[in-house]
């Protein structure tokens, strides 16, 4: 009965074929095989956040009454501080996983032709990812989220022209206040995911089609000294066990470190101390604070935000820049950028933490 069933669905959706394509897609196997699955790793955790997302939608209210949501969420629901701790940290996690995703791409030099879409679907991604991040803090209303979101949109508010008015339309007016938390709840659970799925099935379609990309060490190695596995079932169980890694570190740190609830926010209270952003916006916002100090007023802000514009153009041009044709003069130089990033990205988020 089984075979018949089979039949009858391969026949109509072709599932031979997709059989016989997965098991005839190889995997490049060597020292560099682990970087593969960051990858994967990423795609769980925005799974994990799609279906607590679901589930905490539930019973999360938009508006004035965000913040008593939250709360029933995690003191009155039966386990649903579970869910909302499993949510925070698989965004912390999702957005750790693509960054190891993106620069284990960048040294491997995996952005050079035919991926160079991969490279700017990639970007265009993390550039989602940190948004919903941004947006997501502010729901729960309380008082480290008000005051962190209300710093983070001072931010492109100093933009010169447009960036009142942009920072007004995201706020819903001139403060942060429950018209800024619809407007951010539609943002995150409408507008971005639009963004996101048809970007993300696009990116994978690439990685299908160009398959995974060597790096230059490997490159250079005869034809028959390279090394490969097949995708199905080798590496596919392989990533599926990286995944199940995946779920145990976060429902370790679920569990044991649950996620807490502030005090409820309060515009007309003071800002705590040592106010600050989430990890992944603490190097800007390190930057951008000693940059103030350097150069006061406006200026410091609007030579911050130029400067993490021409670093993003950089580092969004690279595959048009590091091309195999140009010799390795061009590769090592594109190597030593990608360092000097991630060590200024280490180096300022340390610092933001230690001037607290």
């Amino acid at each position: 009965m089984l075979h018949s069933v089979y039949s009858w669905v391969d026949e109509r959706l072709g599932l031979e074929e997709l059989l016989h394509f997965a098991q005839k897609k190889a995997v490049p196997e060597h020292r560099h095989s682990f970087w593969y699955y960051w990858g994967g790793i990423s795609l769980f955790f925005f799974l994990v956040q799609a279906v607590s997302g679901v589930l905490l939608l539930l019973y999360y209210r938009p508006g004035p009454d965000a913040y008593e949501s939250v709360r029933q969420i995690t003191y009155d629901i039966h386990f649903g501080w579970l869910i909302r701790s499993t949510h925070s940290w698989a965004a912390n996690l999702m957005v750790v996983a693509v960054f190891v995703h993106m620069f284990s791409v960048f040294f491997m030099k995996a952005y050079r032709s035919p991926r160079e879409f991969g490279w700017w679907t990639g970007l265009g991604l993390l550039m989602v990812v940190m948004v919903f991040g941004f947006s997501g803090y502010l729901l729960p209303m309380d008082e480290l989220s008000f005051f962190a979101t209300k710093v983070g949109l001072e931010i492109p508010a100093s933009t010169p022209i447009i960036g009142p008015r942009l920072a007004a339309l995201v706020r819903g007016g001139l403060e942060v206040n429950e018209f800024t938390v619809q407007r951010f709840f539609a943002l995150h659970v409408v507008v971005l995911p639009a963004l996101f799925i048809p970007l993300l099935g696009f990116h994978l379609w690439l990685v299908q089609k160009h398959g995974n990309a060597m790096p230059p060490s490997e490159e250079a190695k005869p034809v028959e000294a390279r090394r490969s596995i097949p995708f199905f079932p080798n590496f596919l169980m392989k990533d599926l066990a990286m995944w199940l890694i995946s779920l145990n570190v976060l429902a370790l740190l679920a569990a044991v470190f649950p996620w807490d609830l502030g005090q409820p926010a309060d515009p007309l209270k003071p800002a705590p101390t040592g106010i600050h952003p989430e990890w992944y916006f603490m190097s800007q916002f390190q930057v951008l604070k000693v940059l103030g100090q350097w150069f006061p007023g406006a200026a410091g802000e609007i030579l911050g935000i130029l400067l993490f514009t021409g670093g993003l153009i950089l580092w969004f041009l690279i595959p048009l820049y590091d091309v195999r044709q140009k010799g390795w003069r061009r590769a090592t130089y594109a190597t030593y950028f990608g360092l000097l990033v991630l060590a200024g990205l280490v180096i300022t988020t340390l610092w933001g933490y230690a001037a607290l």
